[in-house]
């Protein structure tokens, strides 16, 4: 695919304290985005998916994905925005027949649990993402450079795991059967899925996205060794193939794995720029073992949103103050990114959430001072 949007399409960034973070140069506040910032806890959200029919007819549509992509950041002020889609876009490009059903989560038609199965799995067309490209470059010019726009795709393990289920599960046997019964062919299918999301990646970046974010949010059900050999070898296999710069600019990646934080140490080695964590990590403690190789990502509990703005204020400034003062003056240091353990719960009051951003900016410059 053709670079999709030129040098020079965009307007030039105005709030650059995401990037810089990310890049571990000092920045005057500590900079807050969240996970699933778009979604459903906002009722904007809600009257547009409600326009659009599905979610998929949300995500498939430019216009649409811009708009809900944009909401919390008319409401909040965020420093960065993020990519509305799903996770699941590669697979579904697969083949595999993507649906999502009001209230539930996403199903695949085809799950690949056999060999024949597996031996279908291809690298997808980009072209039949098309749709995801397109709302990056529509997305990024309609912030006109308010804020940094994030690209995402899910993990190659986690891909894995909804594409072997057929949708999500809480014990994840079919796919730890796999595992442990035909390595080989759960080894094939992550090739593929490391393959077409370093791929994935590399075109959100050409049609606009100024970062990237590999969500490995299943990583964390493996056992100790299974962990390294299935999910963190193929989020490297994807970061040895992903972009580091675009048309002279640094394109900095993240890396969250959920109930990662017992291999915080192994994952410090990632060629990638962040971690984020998740709420069972220690700030303070993850600082002190990769914090100097990496910006840290996170990571109040989502749960403490449903607290009063006071008590979330104060959980805010122990998050803040667990990391401790970020790196100031010239060259590179720890610095960090405010953000959630997990995705923000759609039950979340906007209200609550416009006091976490005002908490963060204000402690964070006090910090500094």
């Amino acid at each position: 695919m053709n670079t999709l949007a030129p040098p020079g399409a965009f307007a030039p960034l105005q709030n650059d304290t995401f990037i810089r973070a990310c890049l571990r140069q000092a920045t005057d506040h500590t900079p807050v985005w969240l996970m699933r910032q778009a979604g459903r806890f906002l009722p904007e959200y809600r009257a547009t998916r409600a326009k659009a029919g599905s979610f998929m007819g949300l995500a498939t549509n430019t216009d649409y994905a811009t708009e809900v992509t944009l909401q919390p950041l008319d409401r909040f002020p965020l420093d960065a925005a993020i990519l509305f889609s799903d996770i699941l876009t590669v697979p579904d490009a697969m083949g595999l027949g993507l649906s999502f059903a009001l209230g539930e989560g996403p199903k695949f038609a085809h799950a690949v649990r056999d060999e024949a199965a597996v031996a279908k799995l291809a690298v997808p067309d980009m072209e039949k993402l098309r749709y995801v490209f397109d709302a990056v470059t529509s997305i990024r010019k309609a912030l006109n450079g308010r804020v940094p726009l994030i690209g995402f795709s899910g993990s190659p393990w986690t891909l894995a795991c909804y594409m072997v289920e057929g949708a999500g599960s809480d014990d994840y046997r079919l796919v730890k059967t796999m595992l442990y019964s035909r390595p080989d062919l759960m080894h094939k299918i992550l090739q593929i899925n490391a393959d077409a999301v370093a791929l994935y990646l590399n075109t959100q970046i050409e049609a606009g996205a100024q970062a990237v974010m590999i969500f490995d949010s299943w990583g964390g059900v493996l056992a100790d060794g299974a962990f390294q050999e299935f999910s963190l070898a193929y989020t490297e296999r994807v970061l040895a193939q992903v972009k580091k710069e675009h048309n002279g600019v640094r394109i900095p990646s993240i890396v969250f794995t959920k109930g990662g934080g017992l291999w915080l140490e192994e994952m410090g080695q990632l060629d990638c720029d962040v971690l984020g964590l998740d709420w069972t990590v220690n700030l303070a403690k993850a600082r002190a073992l990769v914090g100097q190789k990496k910006a840290l990502q996170g990571n109040l509990d989502p749960n403490a949103l449903f607290a009063s703005p006071a008590q979330i204020e104060a959980e805010v400034v122990k998050v803040l103050n667990s990391f401790g003062t970020p790196h100031s003056g010239a060259g590179t240091g720890p610095t960090h990114i405010f953000n959630l353990g997990h995705g923000i719960s759609q039950h979340t009051p906007p209200d609550n959430v416009a006091a976490l951003v005002q908490a963060v900016h204000a402690h964070s410059r006090k910090l500094r001072a």
